[in-house]
Formats: C-alpha cells, structure tokens, sequence
C-alpha cells in the first residue's frame, strides 16, 4: 500500500460555472451595491463679463476713418418735402410673412400705426441732409409759401420741433368727426396764418376751441417765463419774485434776502411755484391728435438703441451689428434658413417675440438710427473694412 500526497488537489482553483447576473433582485441588491457612494463634485457657475448673446467679436476700438457725411445715400432727395416722404415711408417695417403674431396682435400693431400723425423731427431733417443752417432756411421758405406747418410741443426740446405737410395737416382735419362748419373755419384759419405757431383766443370763439382741443388740434399756449428770466432781467424778474438781482444787490450782505429770501427756491418754480398764466388769458398752439404716443414711443426707441450700444464694450459696433440686435436675431427667409426650416433645425426667434415688434410696432433700424443721429446721440464714422460703425456719444 502506497501513500502518495499532491498539492494539486487542494490548491486547486475552483471558479463557478454560473455566470454572475447583473439584474436586479426582488432584494434591491445590485453588483455595485458594495461601491462606496459619492456627491458629485460642486463647481461655482461663472459669469462671463459679456453674455454669449451679446458677445462683442471687436475687443478693440473700431478703425475711424472720418464721420459720415449724410446718412442717406439717395440723390433724389433735394428739398424739405421730398425727405419728409422719404423719411415717413422709412418709419416701418413691413409685417413679415412669418411674423409669429395672431390676427389680434397684427391688427394692434397696424391699427397704432395708422393713429400716429405724419409729422417728422427736424433733428431727423437735419441729420439727413446734413446741413442744419440750410434745413433751417428751407423750413422758413416752405411755411411761408404753405406747404409745411411746424409743429412744436413745449417741454420736449429737438424732440418736440416737428414737421407736416399742409396737405397731410387738412386730411387730418378732413377725416376728424368734427363737424363740417368747424372744420371748415379751422382750415381757412390755417391757411391765413400760415407761420403762426400760435392762434390768438380772439380769431377762435370758445365752442369752435372746445371741441378742436377735445380732438387734439390745440393746446392751451404754455408759458414761456422760466427761472433764467428771474436772474437775467432785473425788470421782469421783480414783477414774480425776490430773487430778482435788482432786489438781492439791495440787501445786506449776509441777511436771507441775500439770497433771495424765505421761499425763494417756490418763488423760482419749484414745488409748482412761479408765474402762472391766469385762467382766460393767453394764446392757442397748433397740436396734432397722438402726439404724446408718438413721441413716447420715439424716446423709448432712442434709449433702446443706446441700450444696444452699451453691451460693447467701447459703446460702438460696426452697423450690421447693430442692426441685428435692433432685429433680436430673427430668422431671416434667405435660402439656408429655409433649408434649416425644413430639417426642424433651430433658425432664430420669430418677429413677433422681439421687443422690436412688441414695444416699437417694427420700427425700421434706419428710422431710429437717423432720429439718434439727429439728436446728438450717437455718430456714424467710416471703419474702411467693415462699413460704417455707430458710436454712442
């Protein structure tokens, strides 16, 4: 009988013939339940200094080669009246096929353009034609010879000097639910004076005024005294107030009427102080129904586009810059897009949830551009290789 020992039977390796299942048992237990679980790691959320929607591709001042000479390049344009037209029929945009409106928002958005009058700001007159001693002249001659009217609201600087056509003002008139005697008295008034910007009380009687400043055709004549009288002229500033100089080089040096005296800063208009124009007295001014909508709407655009200037970093950006943030990126109908369009592909946001189409009822880039270049805000300079740049002043 032999013994014989071998290692290999105990030191054998024995692997299971079963292959380990991976689903899950009524248990819960999974394969990587043994794992040790882990938060996922917290990154603070950084903020670039310019979003990528309004990322500005031009981190050095733009190339300025001269500021532009006239902002229209149309050489039909040679008098007052031919700009009027042009700049009337450069106010909108024209309602785009996909426009992302209902029926409802369209007829708003038209229905607010046909309310606004047809006037035109001289600040945009001169910025178009460049030329503000000329503009002035030309104004002079066409309201001497009728075929302008100026328009001027008090309180509203270059921005309430405006512009109409005598033809325009009567179909205004003509189509107001006047009746056809007042009309016809207002009219005839118009055309005697035809460089007055205000009617005397006299030449209108009380009902005829009532019911043409119930339409918005006149205003009561605001008072021109402001406190610049009450400092430069000793005379009239007497008459209202203490703060007169003739009546302040009279007193002691160091007492209150030095200065003008108890309630001087009412006396010189402030709280709703200073001269006031009693009841009855004073002339008629030339208004045009929907003004005040008008130019409410014509100072949001301008603070808008300024707005707009202000995500680059210098406050200037080449034109087609501009003009596509004026735009809010919208999808245009050029042939890639519509290929995009058709594949389902993102092509840019609609017309109608812009703030151009819901705050400004689609005013033009051009319009606004020229209103600002107008009004001192903003300039137009030659960059040499991207077009023209727009700089905020």
């Amino acid at each position: 009988m032999s013994f014989k020992a071998s290692a290999a039977h105990s030191s054998r390796i024995k692997k299971s013939s079963k292959a380990p299942s991976f689903k899950r048992s009524s248990s819960g237990s999974s394969p990587y339940s043994s794992f040790q679980r882990r938060k996922p790691i917290q990154r603070a959320a950084t903020k670039p200094e310019f979003l990528p929607e309004d990322d500005d591709f031009f981190d050095d001042r733009l190339d300025d080669l001269g500021l532009v000479q006239a902002l229209s390049t149309d050489l039909t344009l040679r008098d007052i009246s031919q700009a009027i037209i042009y700049i009337k029929g450069k106010m909108w945009t024209q309602m785009p096929e996909r426009a992302g409106m209902n029926s409802t928002r369209i007829a708003e958005v038209l229905n607010f353009r046909a309310s606004l009058p047809p006037i035109v700001t001289v600040s945009h007159l001169q910025a178009l034609l460049n030329s503000p001693t000329a503009v002035e002249k030309e104004i002079a001659e066409l309201s001497r010879g009728g075929t302008i009217k100026k328009i001027v609201v008090g309180g509203r600087g270059n921005l309430g000097e405006a512009l109409i056509l005598s033809q325009d003002l009567d179909r205004l008139i003509a189509q107001s639910d006047l009746e056809q005697a007042v009309k016809q008295r207002f009219t005839t008034l118009l055309h005697e004076n035809l460089m007055a910007l205000k009617i005397p009380r006299r030449q209108v009687s009380d009902e005829d005024a009532r019911l043409l400043m119930h339409r918005g055709f006149l205003t009561t004549s605001d008072n021109t005294w402001t406190t610049i009288d009450v400092f430069s002229a000793p005379g009239e500033g007497s008459r209202g107030t203490m703060t007169s100089l003739n009546s302040i080089s009279k007193a002691a040096s160091g007492s209150l009427e030095a200065v003008g005296g108890q309630g001087a800063v009412i006396a010189a208009g402030g709280s709703g102080g200073g001269i006031k124009p009693s009841s009855g007295i004073g002339d008629y001014s030339l208004a045009l129904p929907a003004t005040g909508p008008f130019l409410k709407l014509l100072s949001n655009a301008r603070s808008h586009l300024l707005s707009l200037l202000s995500k680059s970093k210098y406050k200037e950006a080449p034109e087609s810059l501009l003009r596509q943030r004026w735009d809010g990126g919208i999808a245009t109908d050029d042939g890639a897009n519509a290929a995009r369009r058709n594949r389902g592909e993102f092509t840019g946001v609609l017309p109608g949830r812009t703030r151009k189409w819901k705050q400004f009822y689609g005013i033009s880039f051009e319009w606004i551009l020229g209103e600002c270049v107008g009004a001192g805000l903003v300039e137009v300079f030659n960059t040499g290789s991207i077009g023209r740049g727009i700089r905020a002043l």
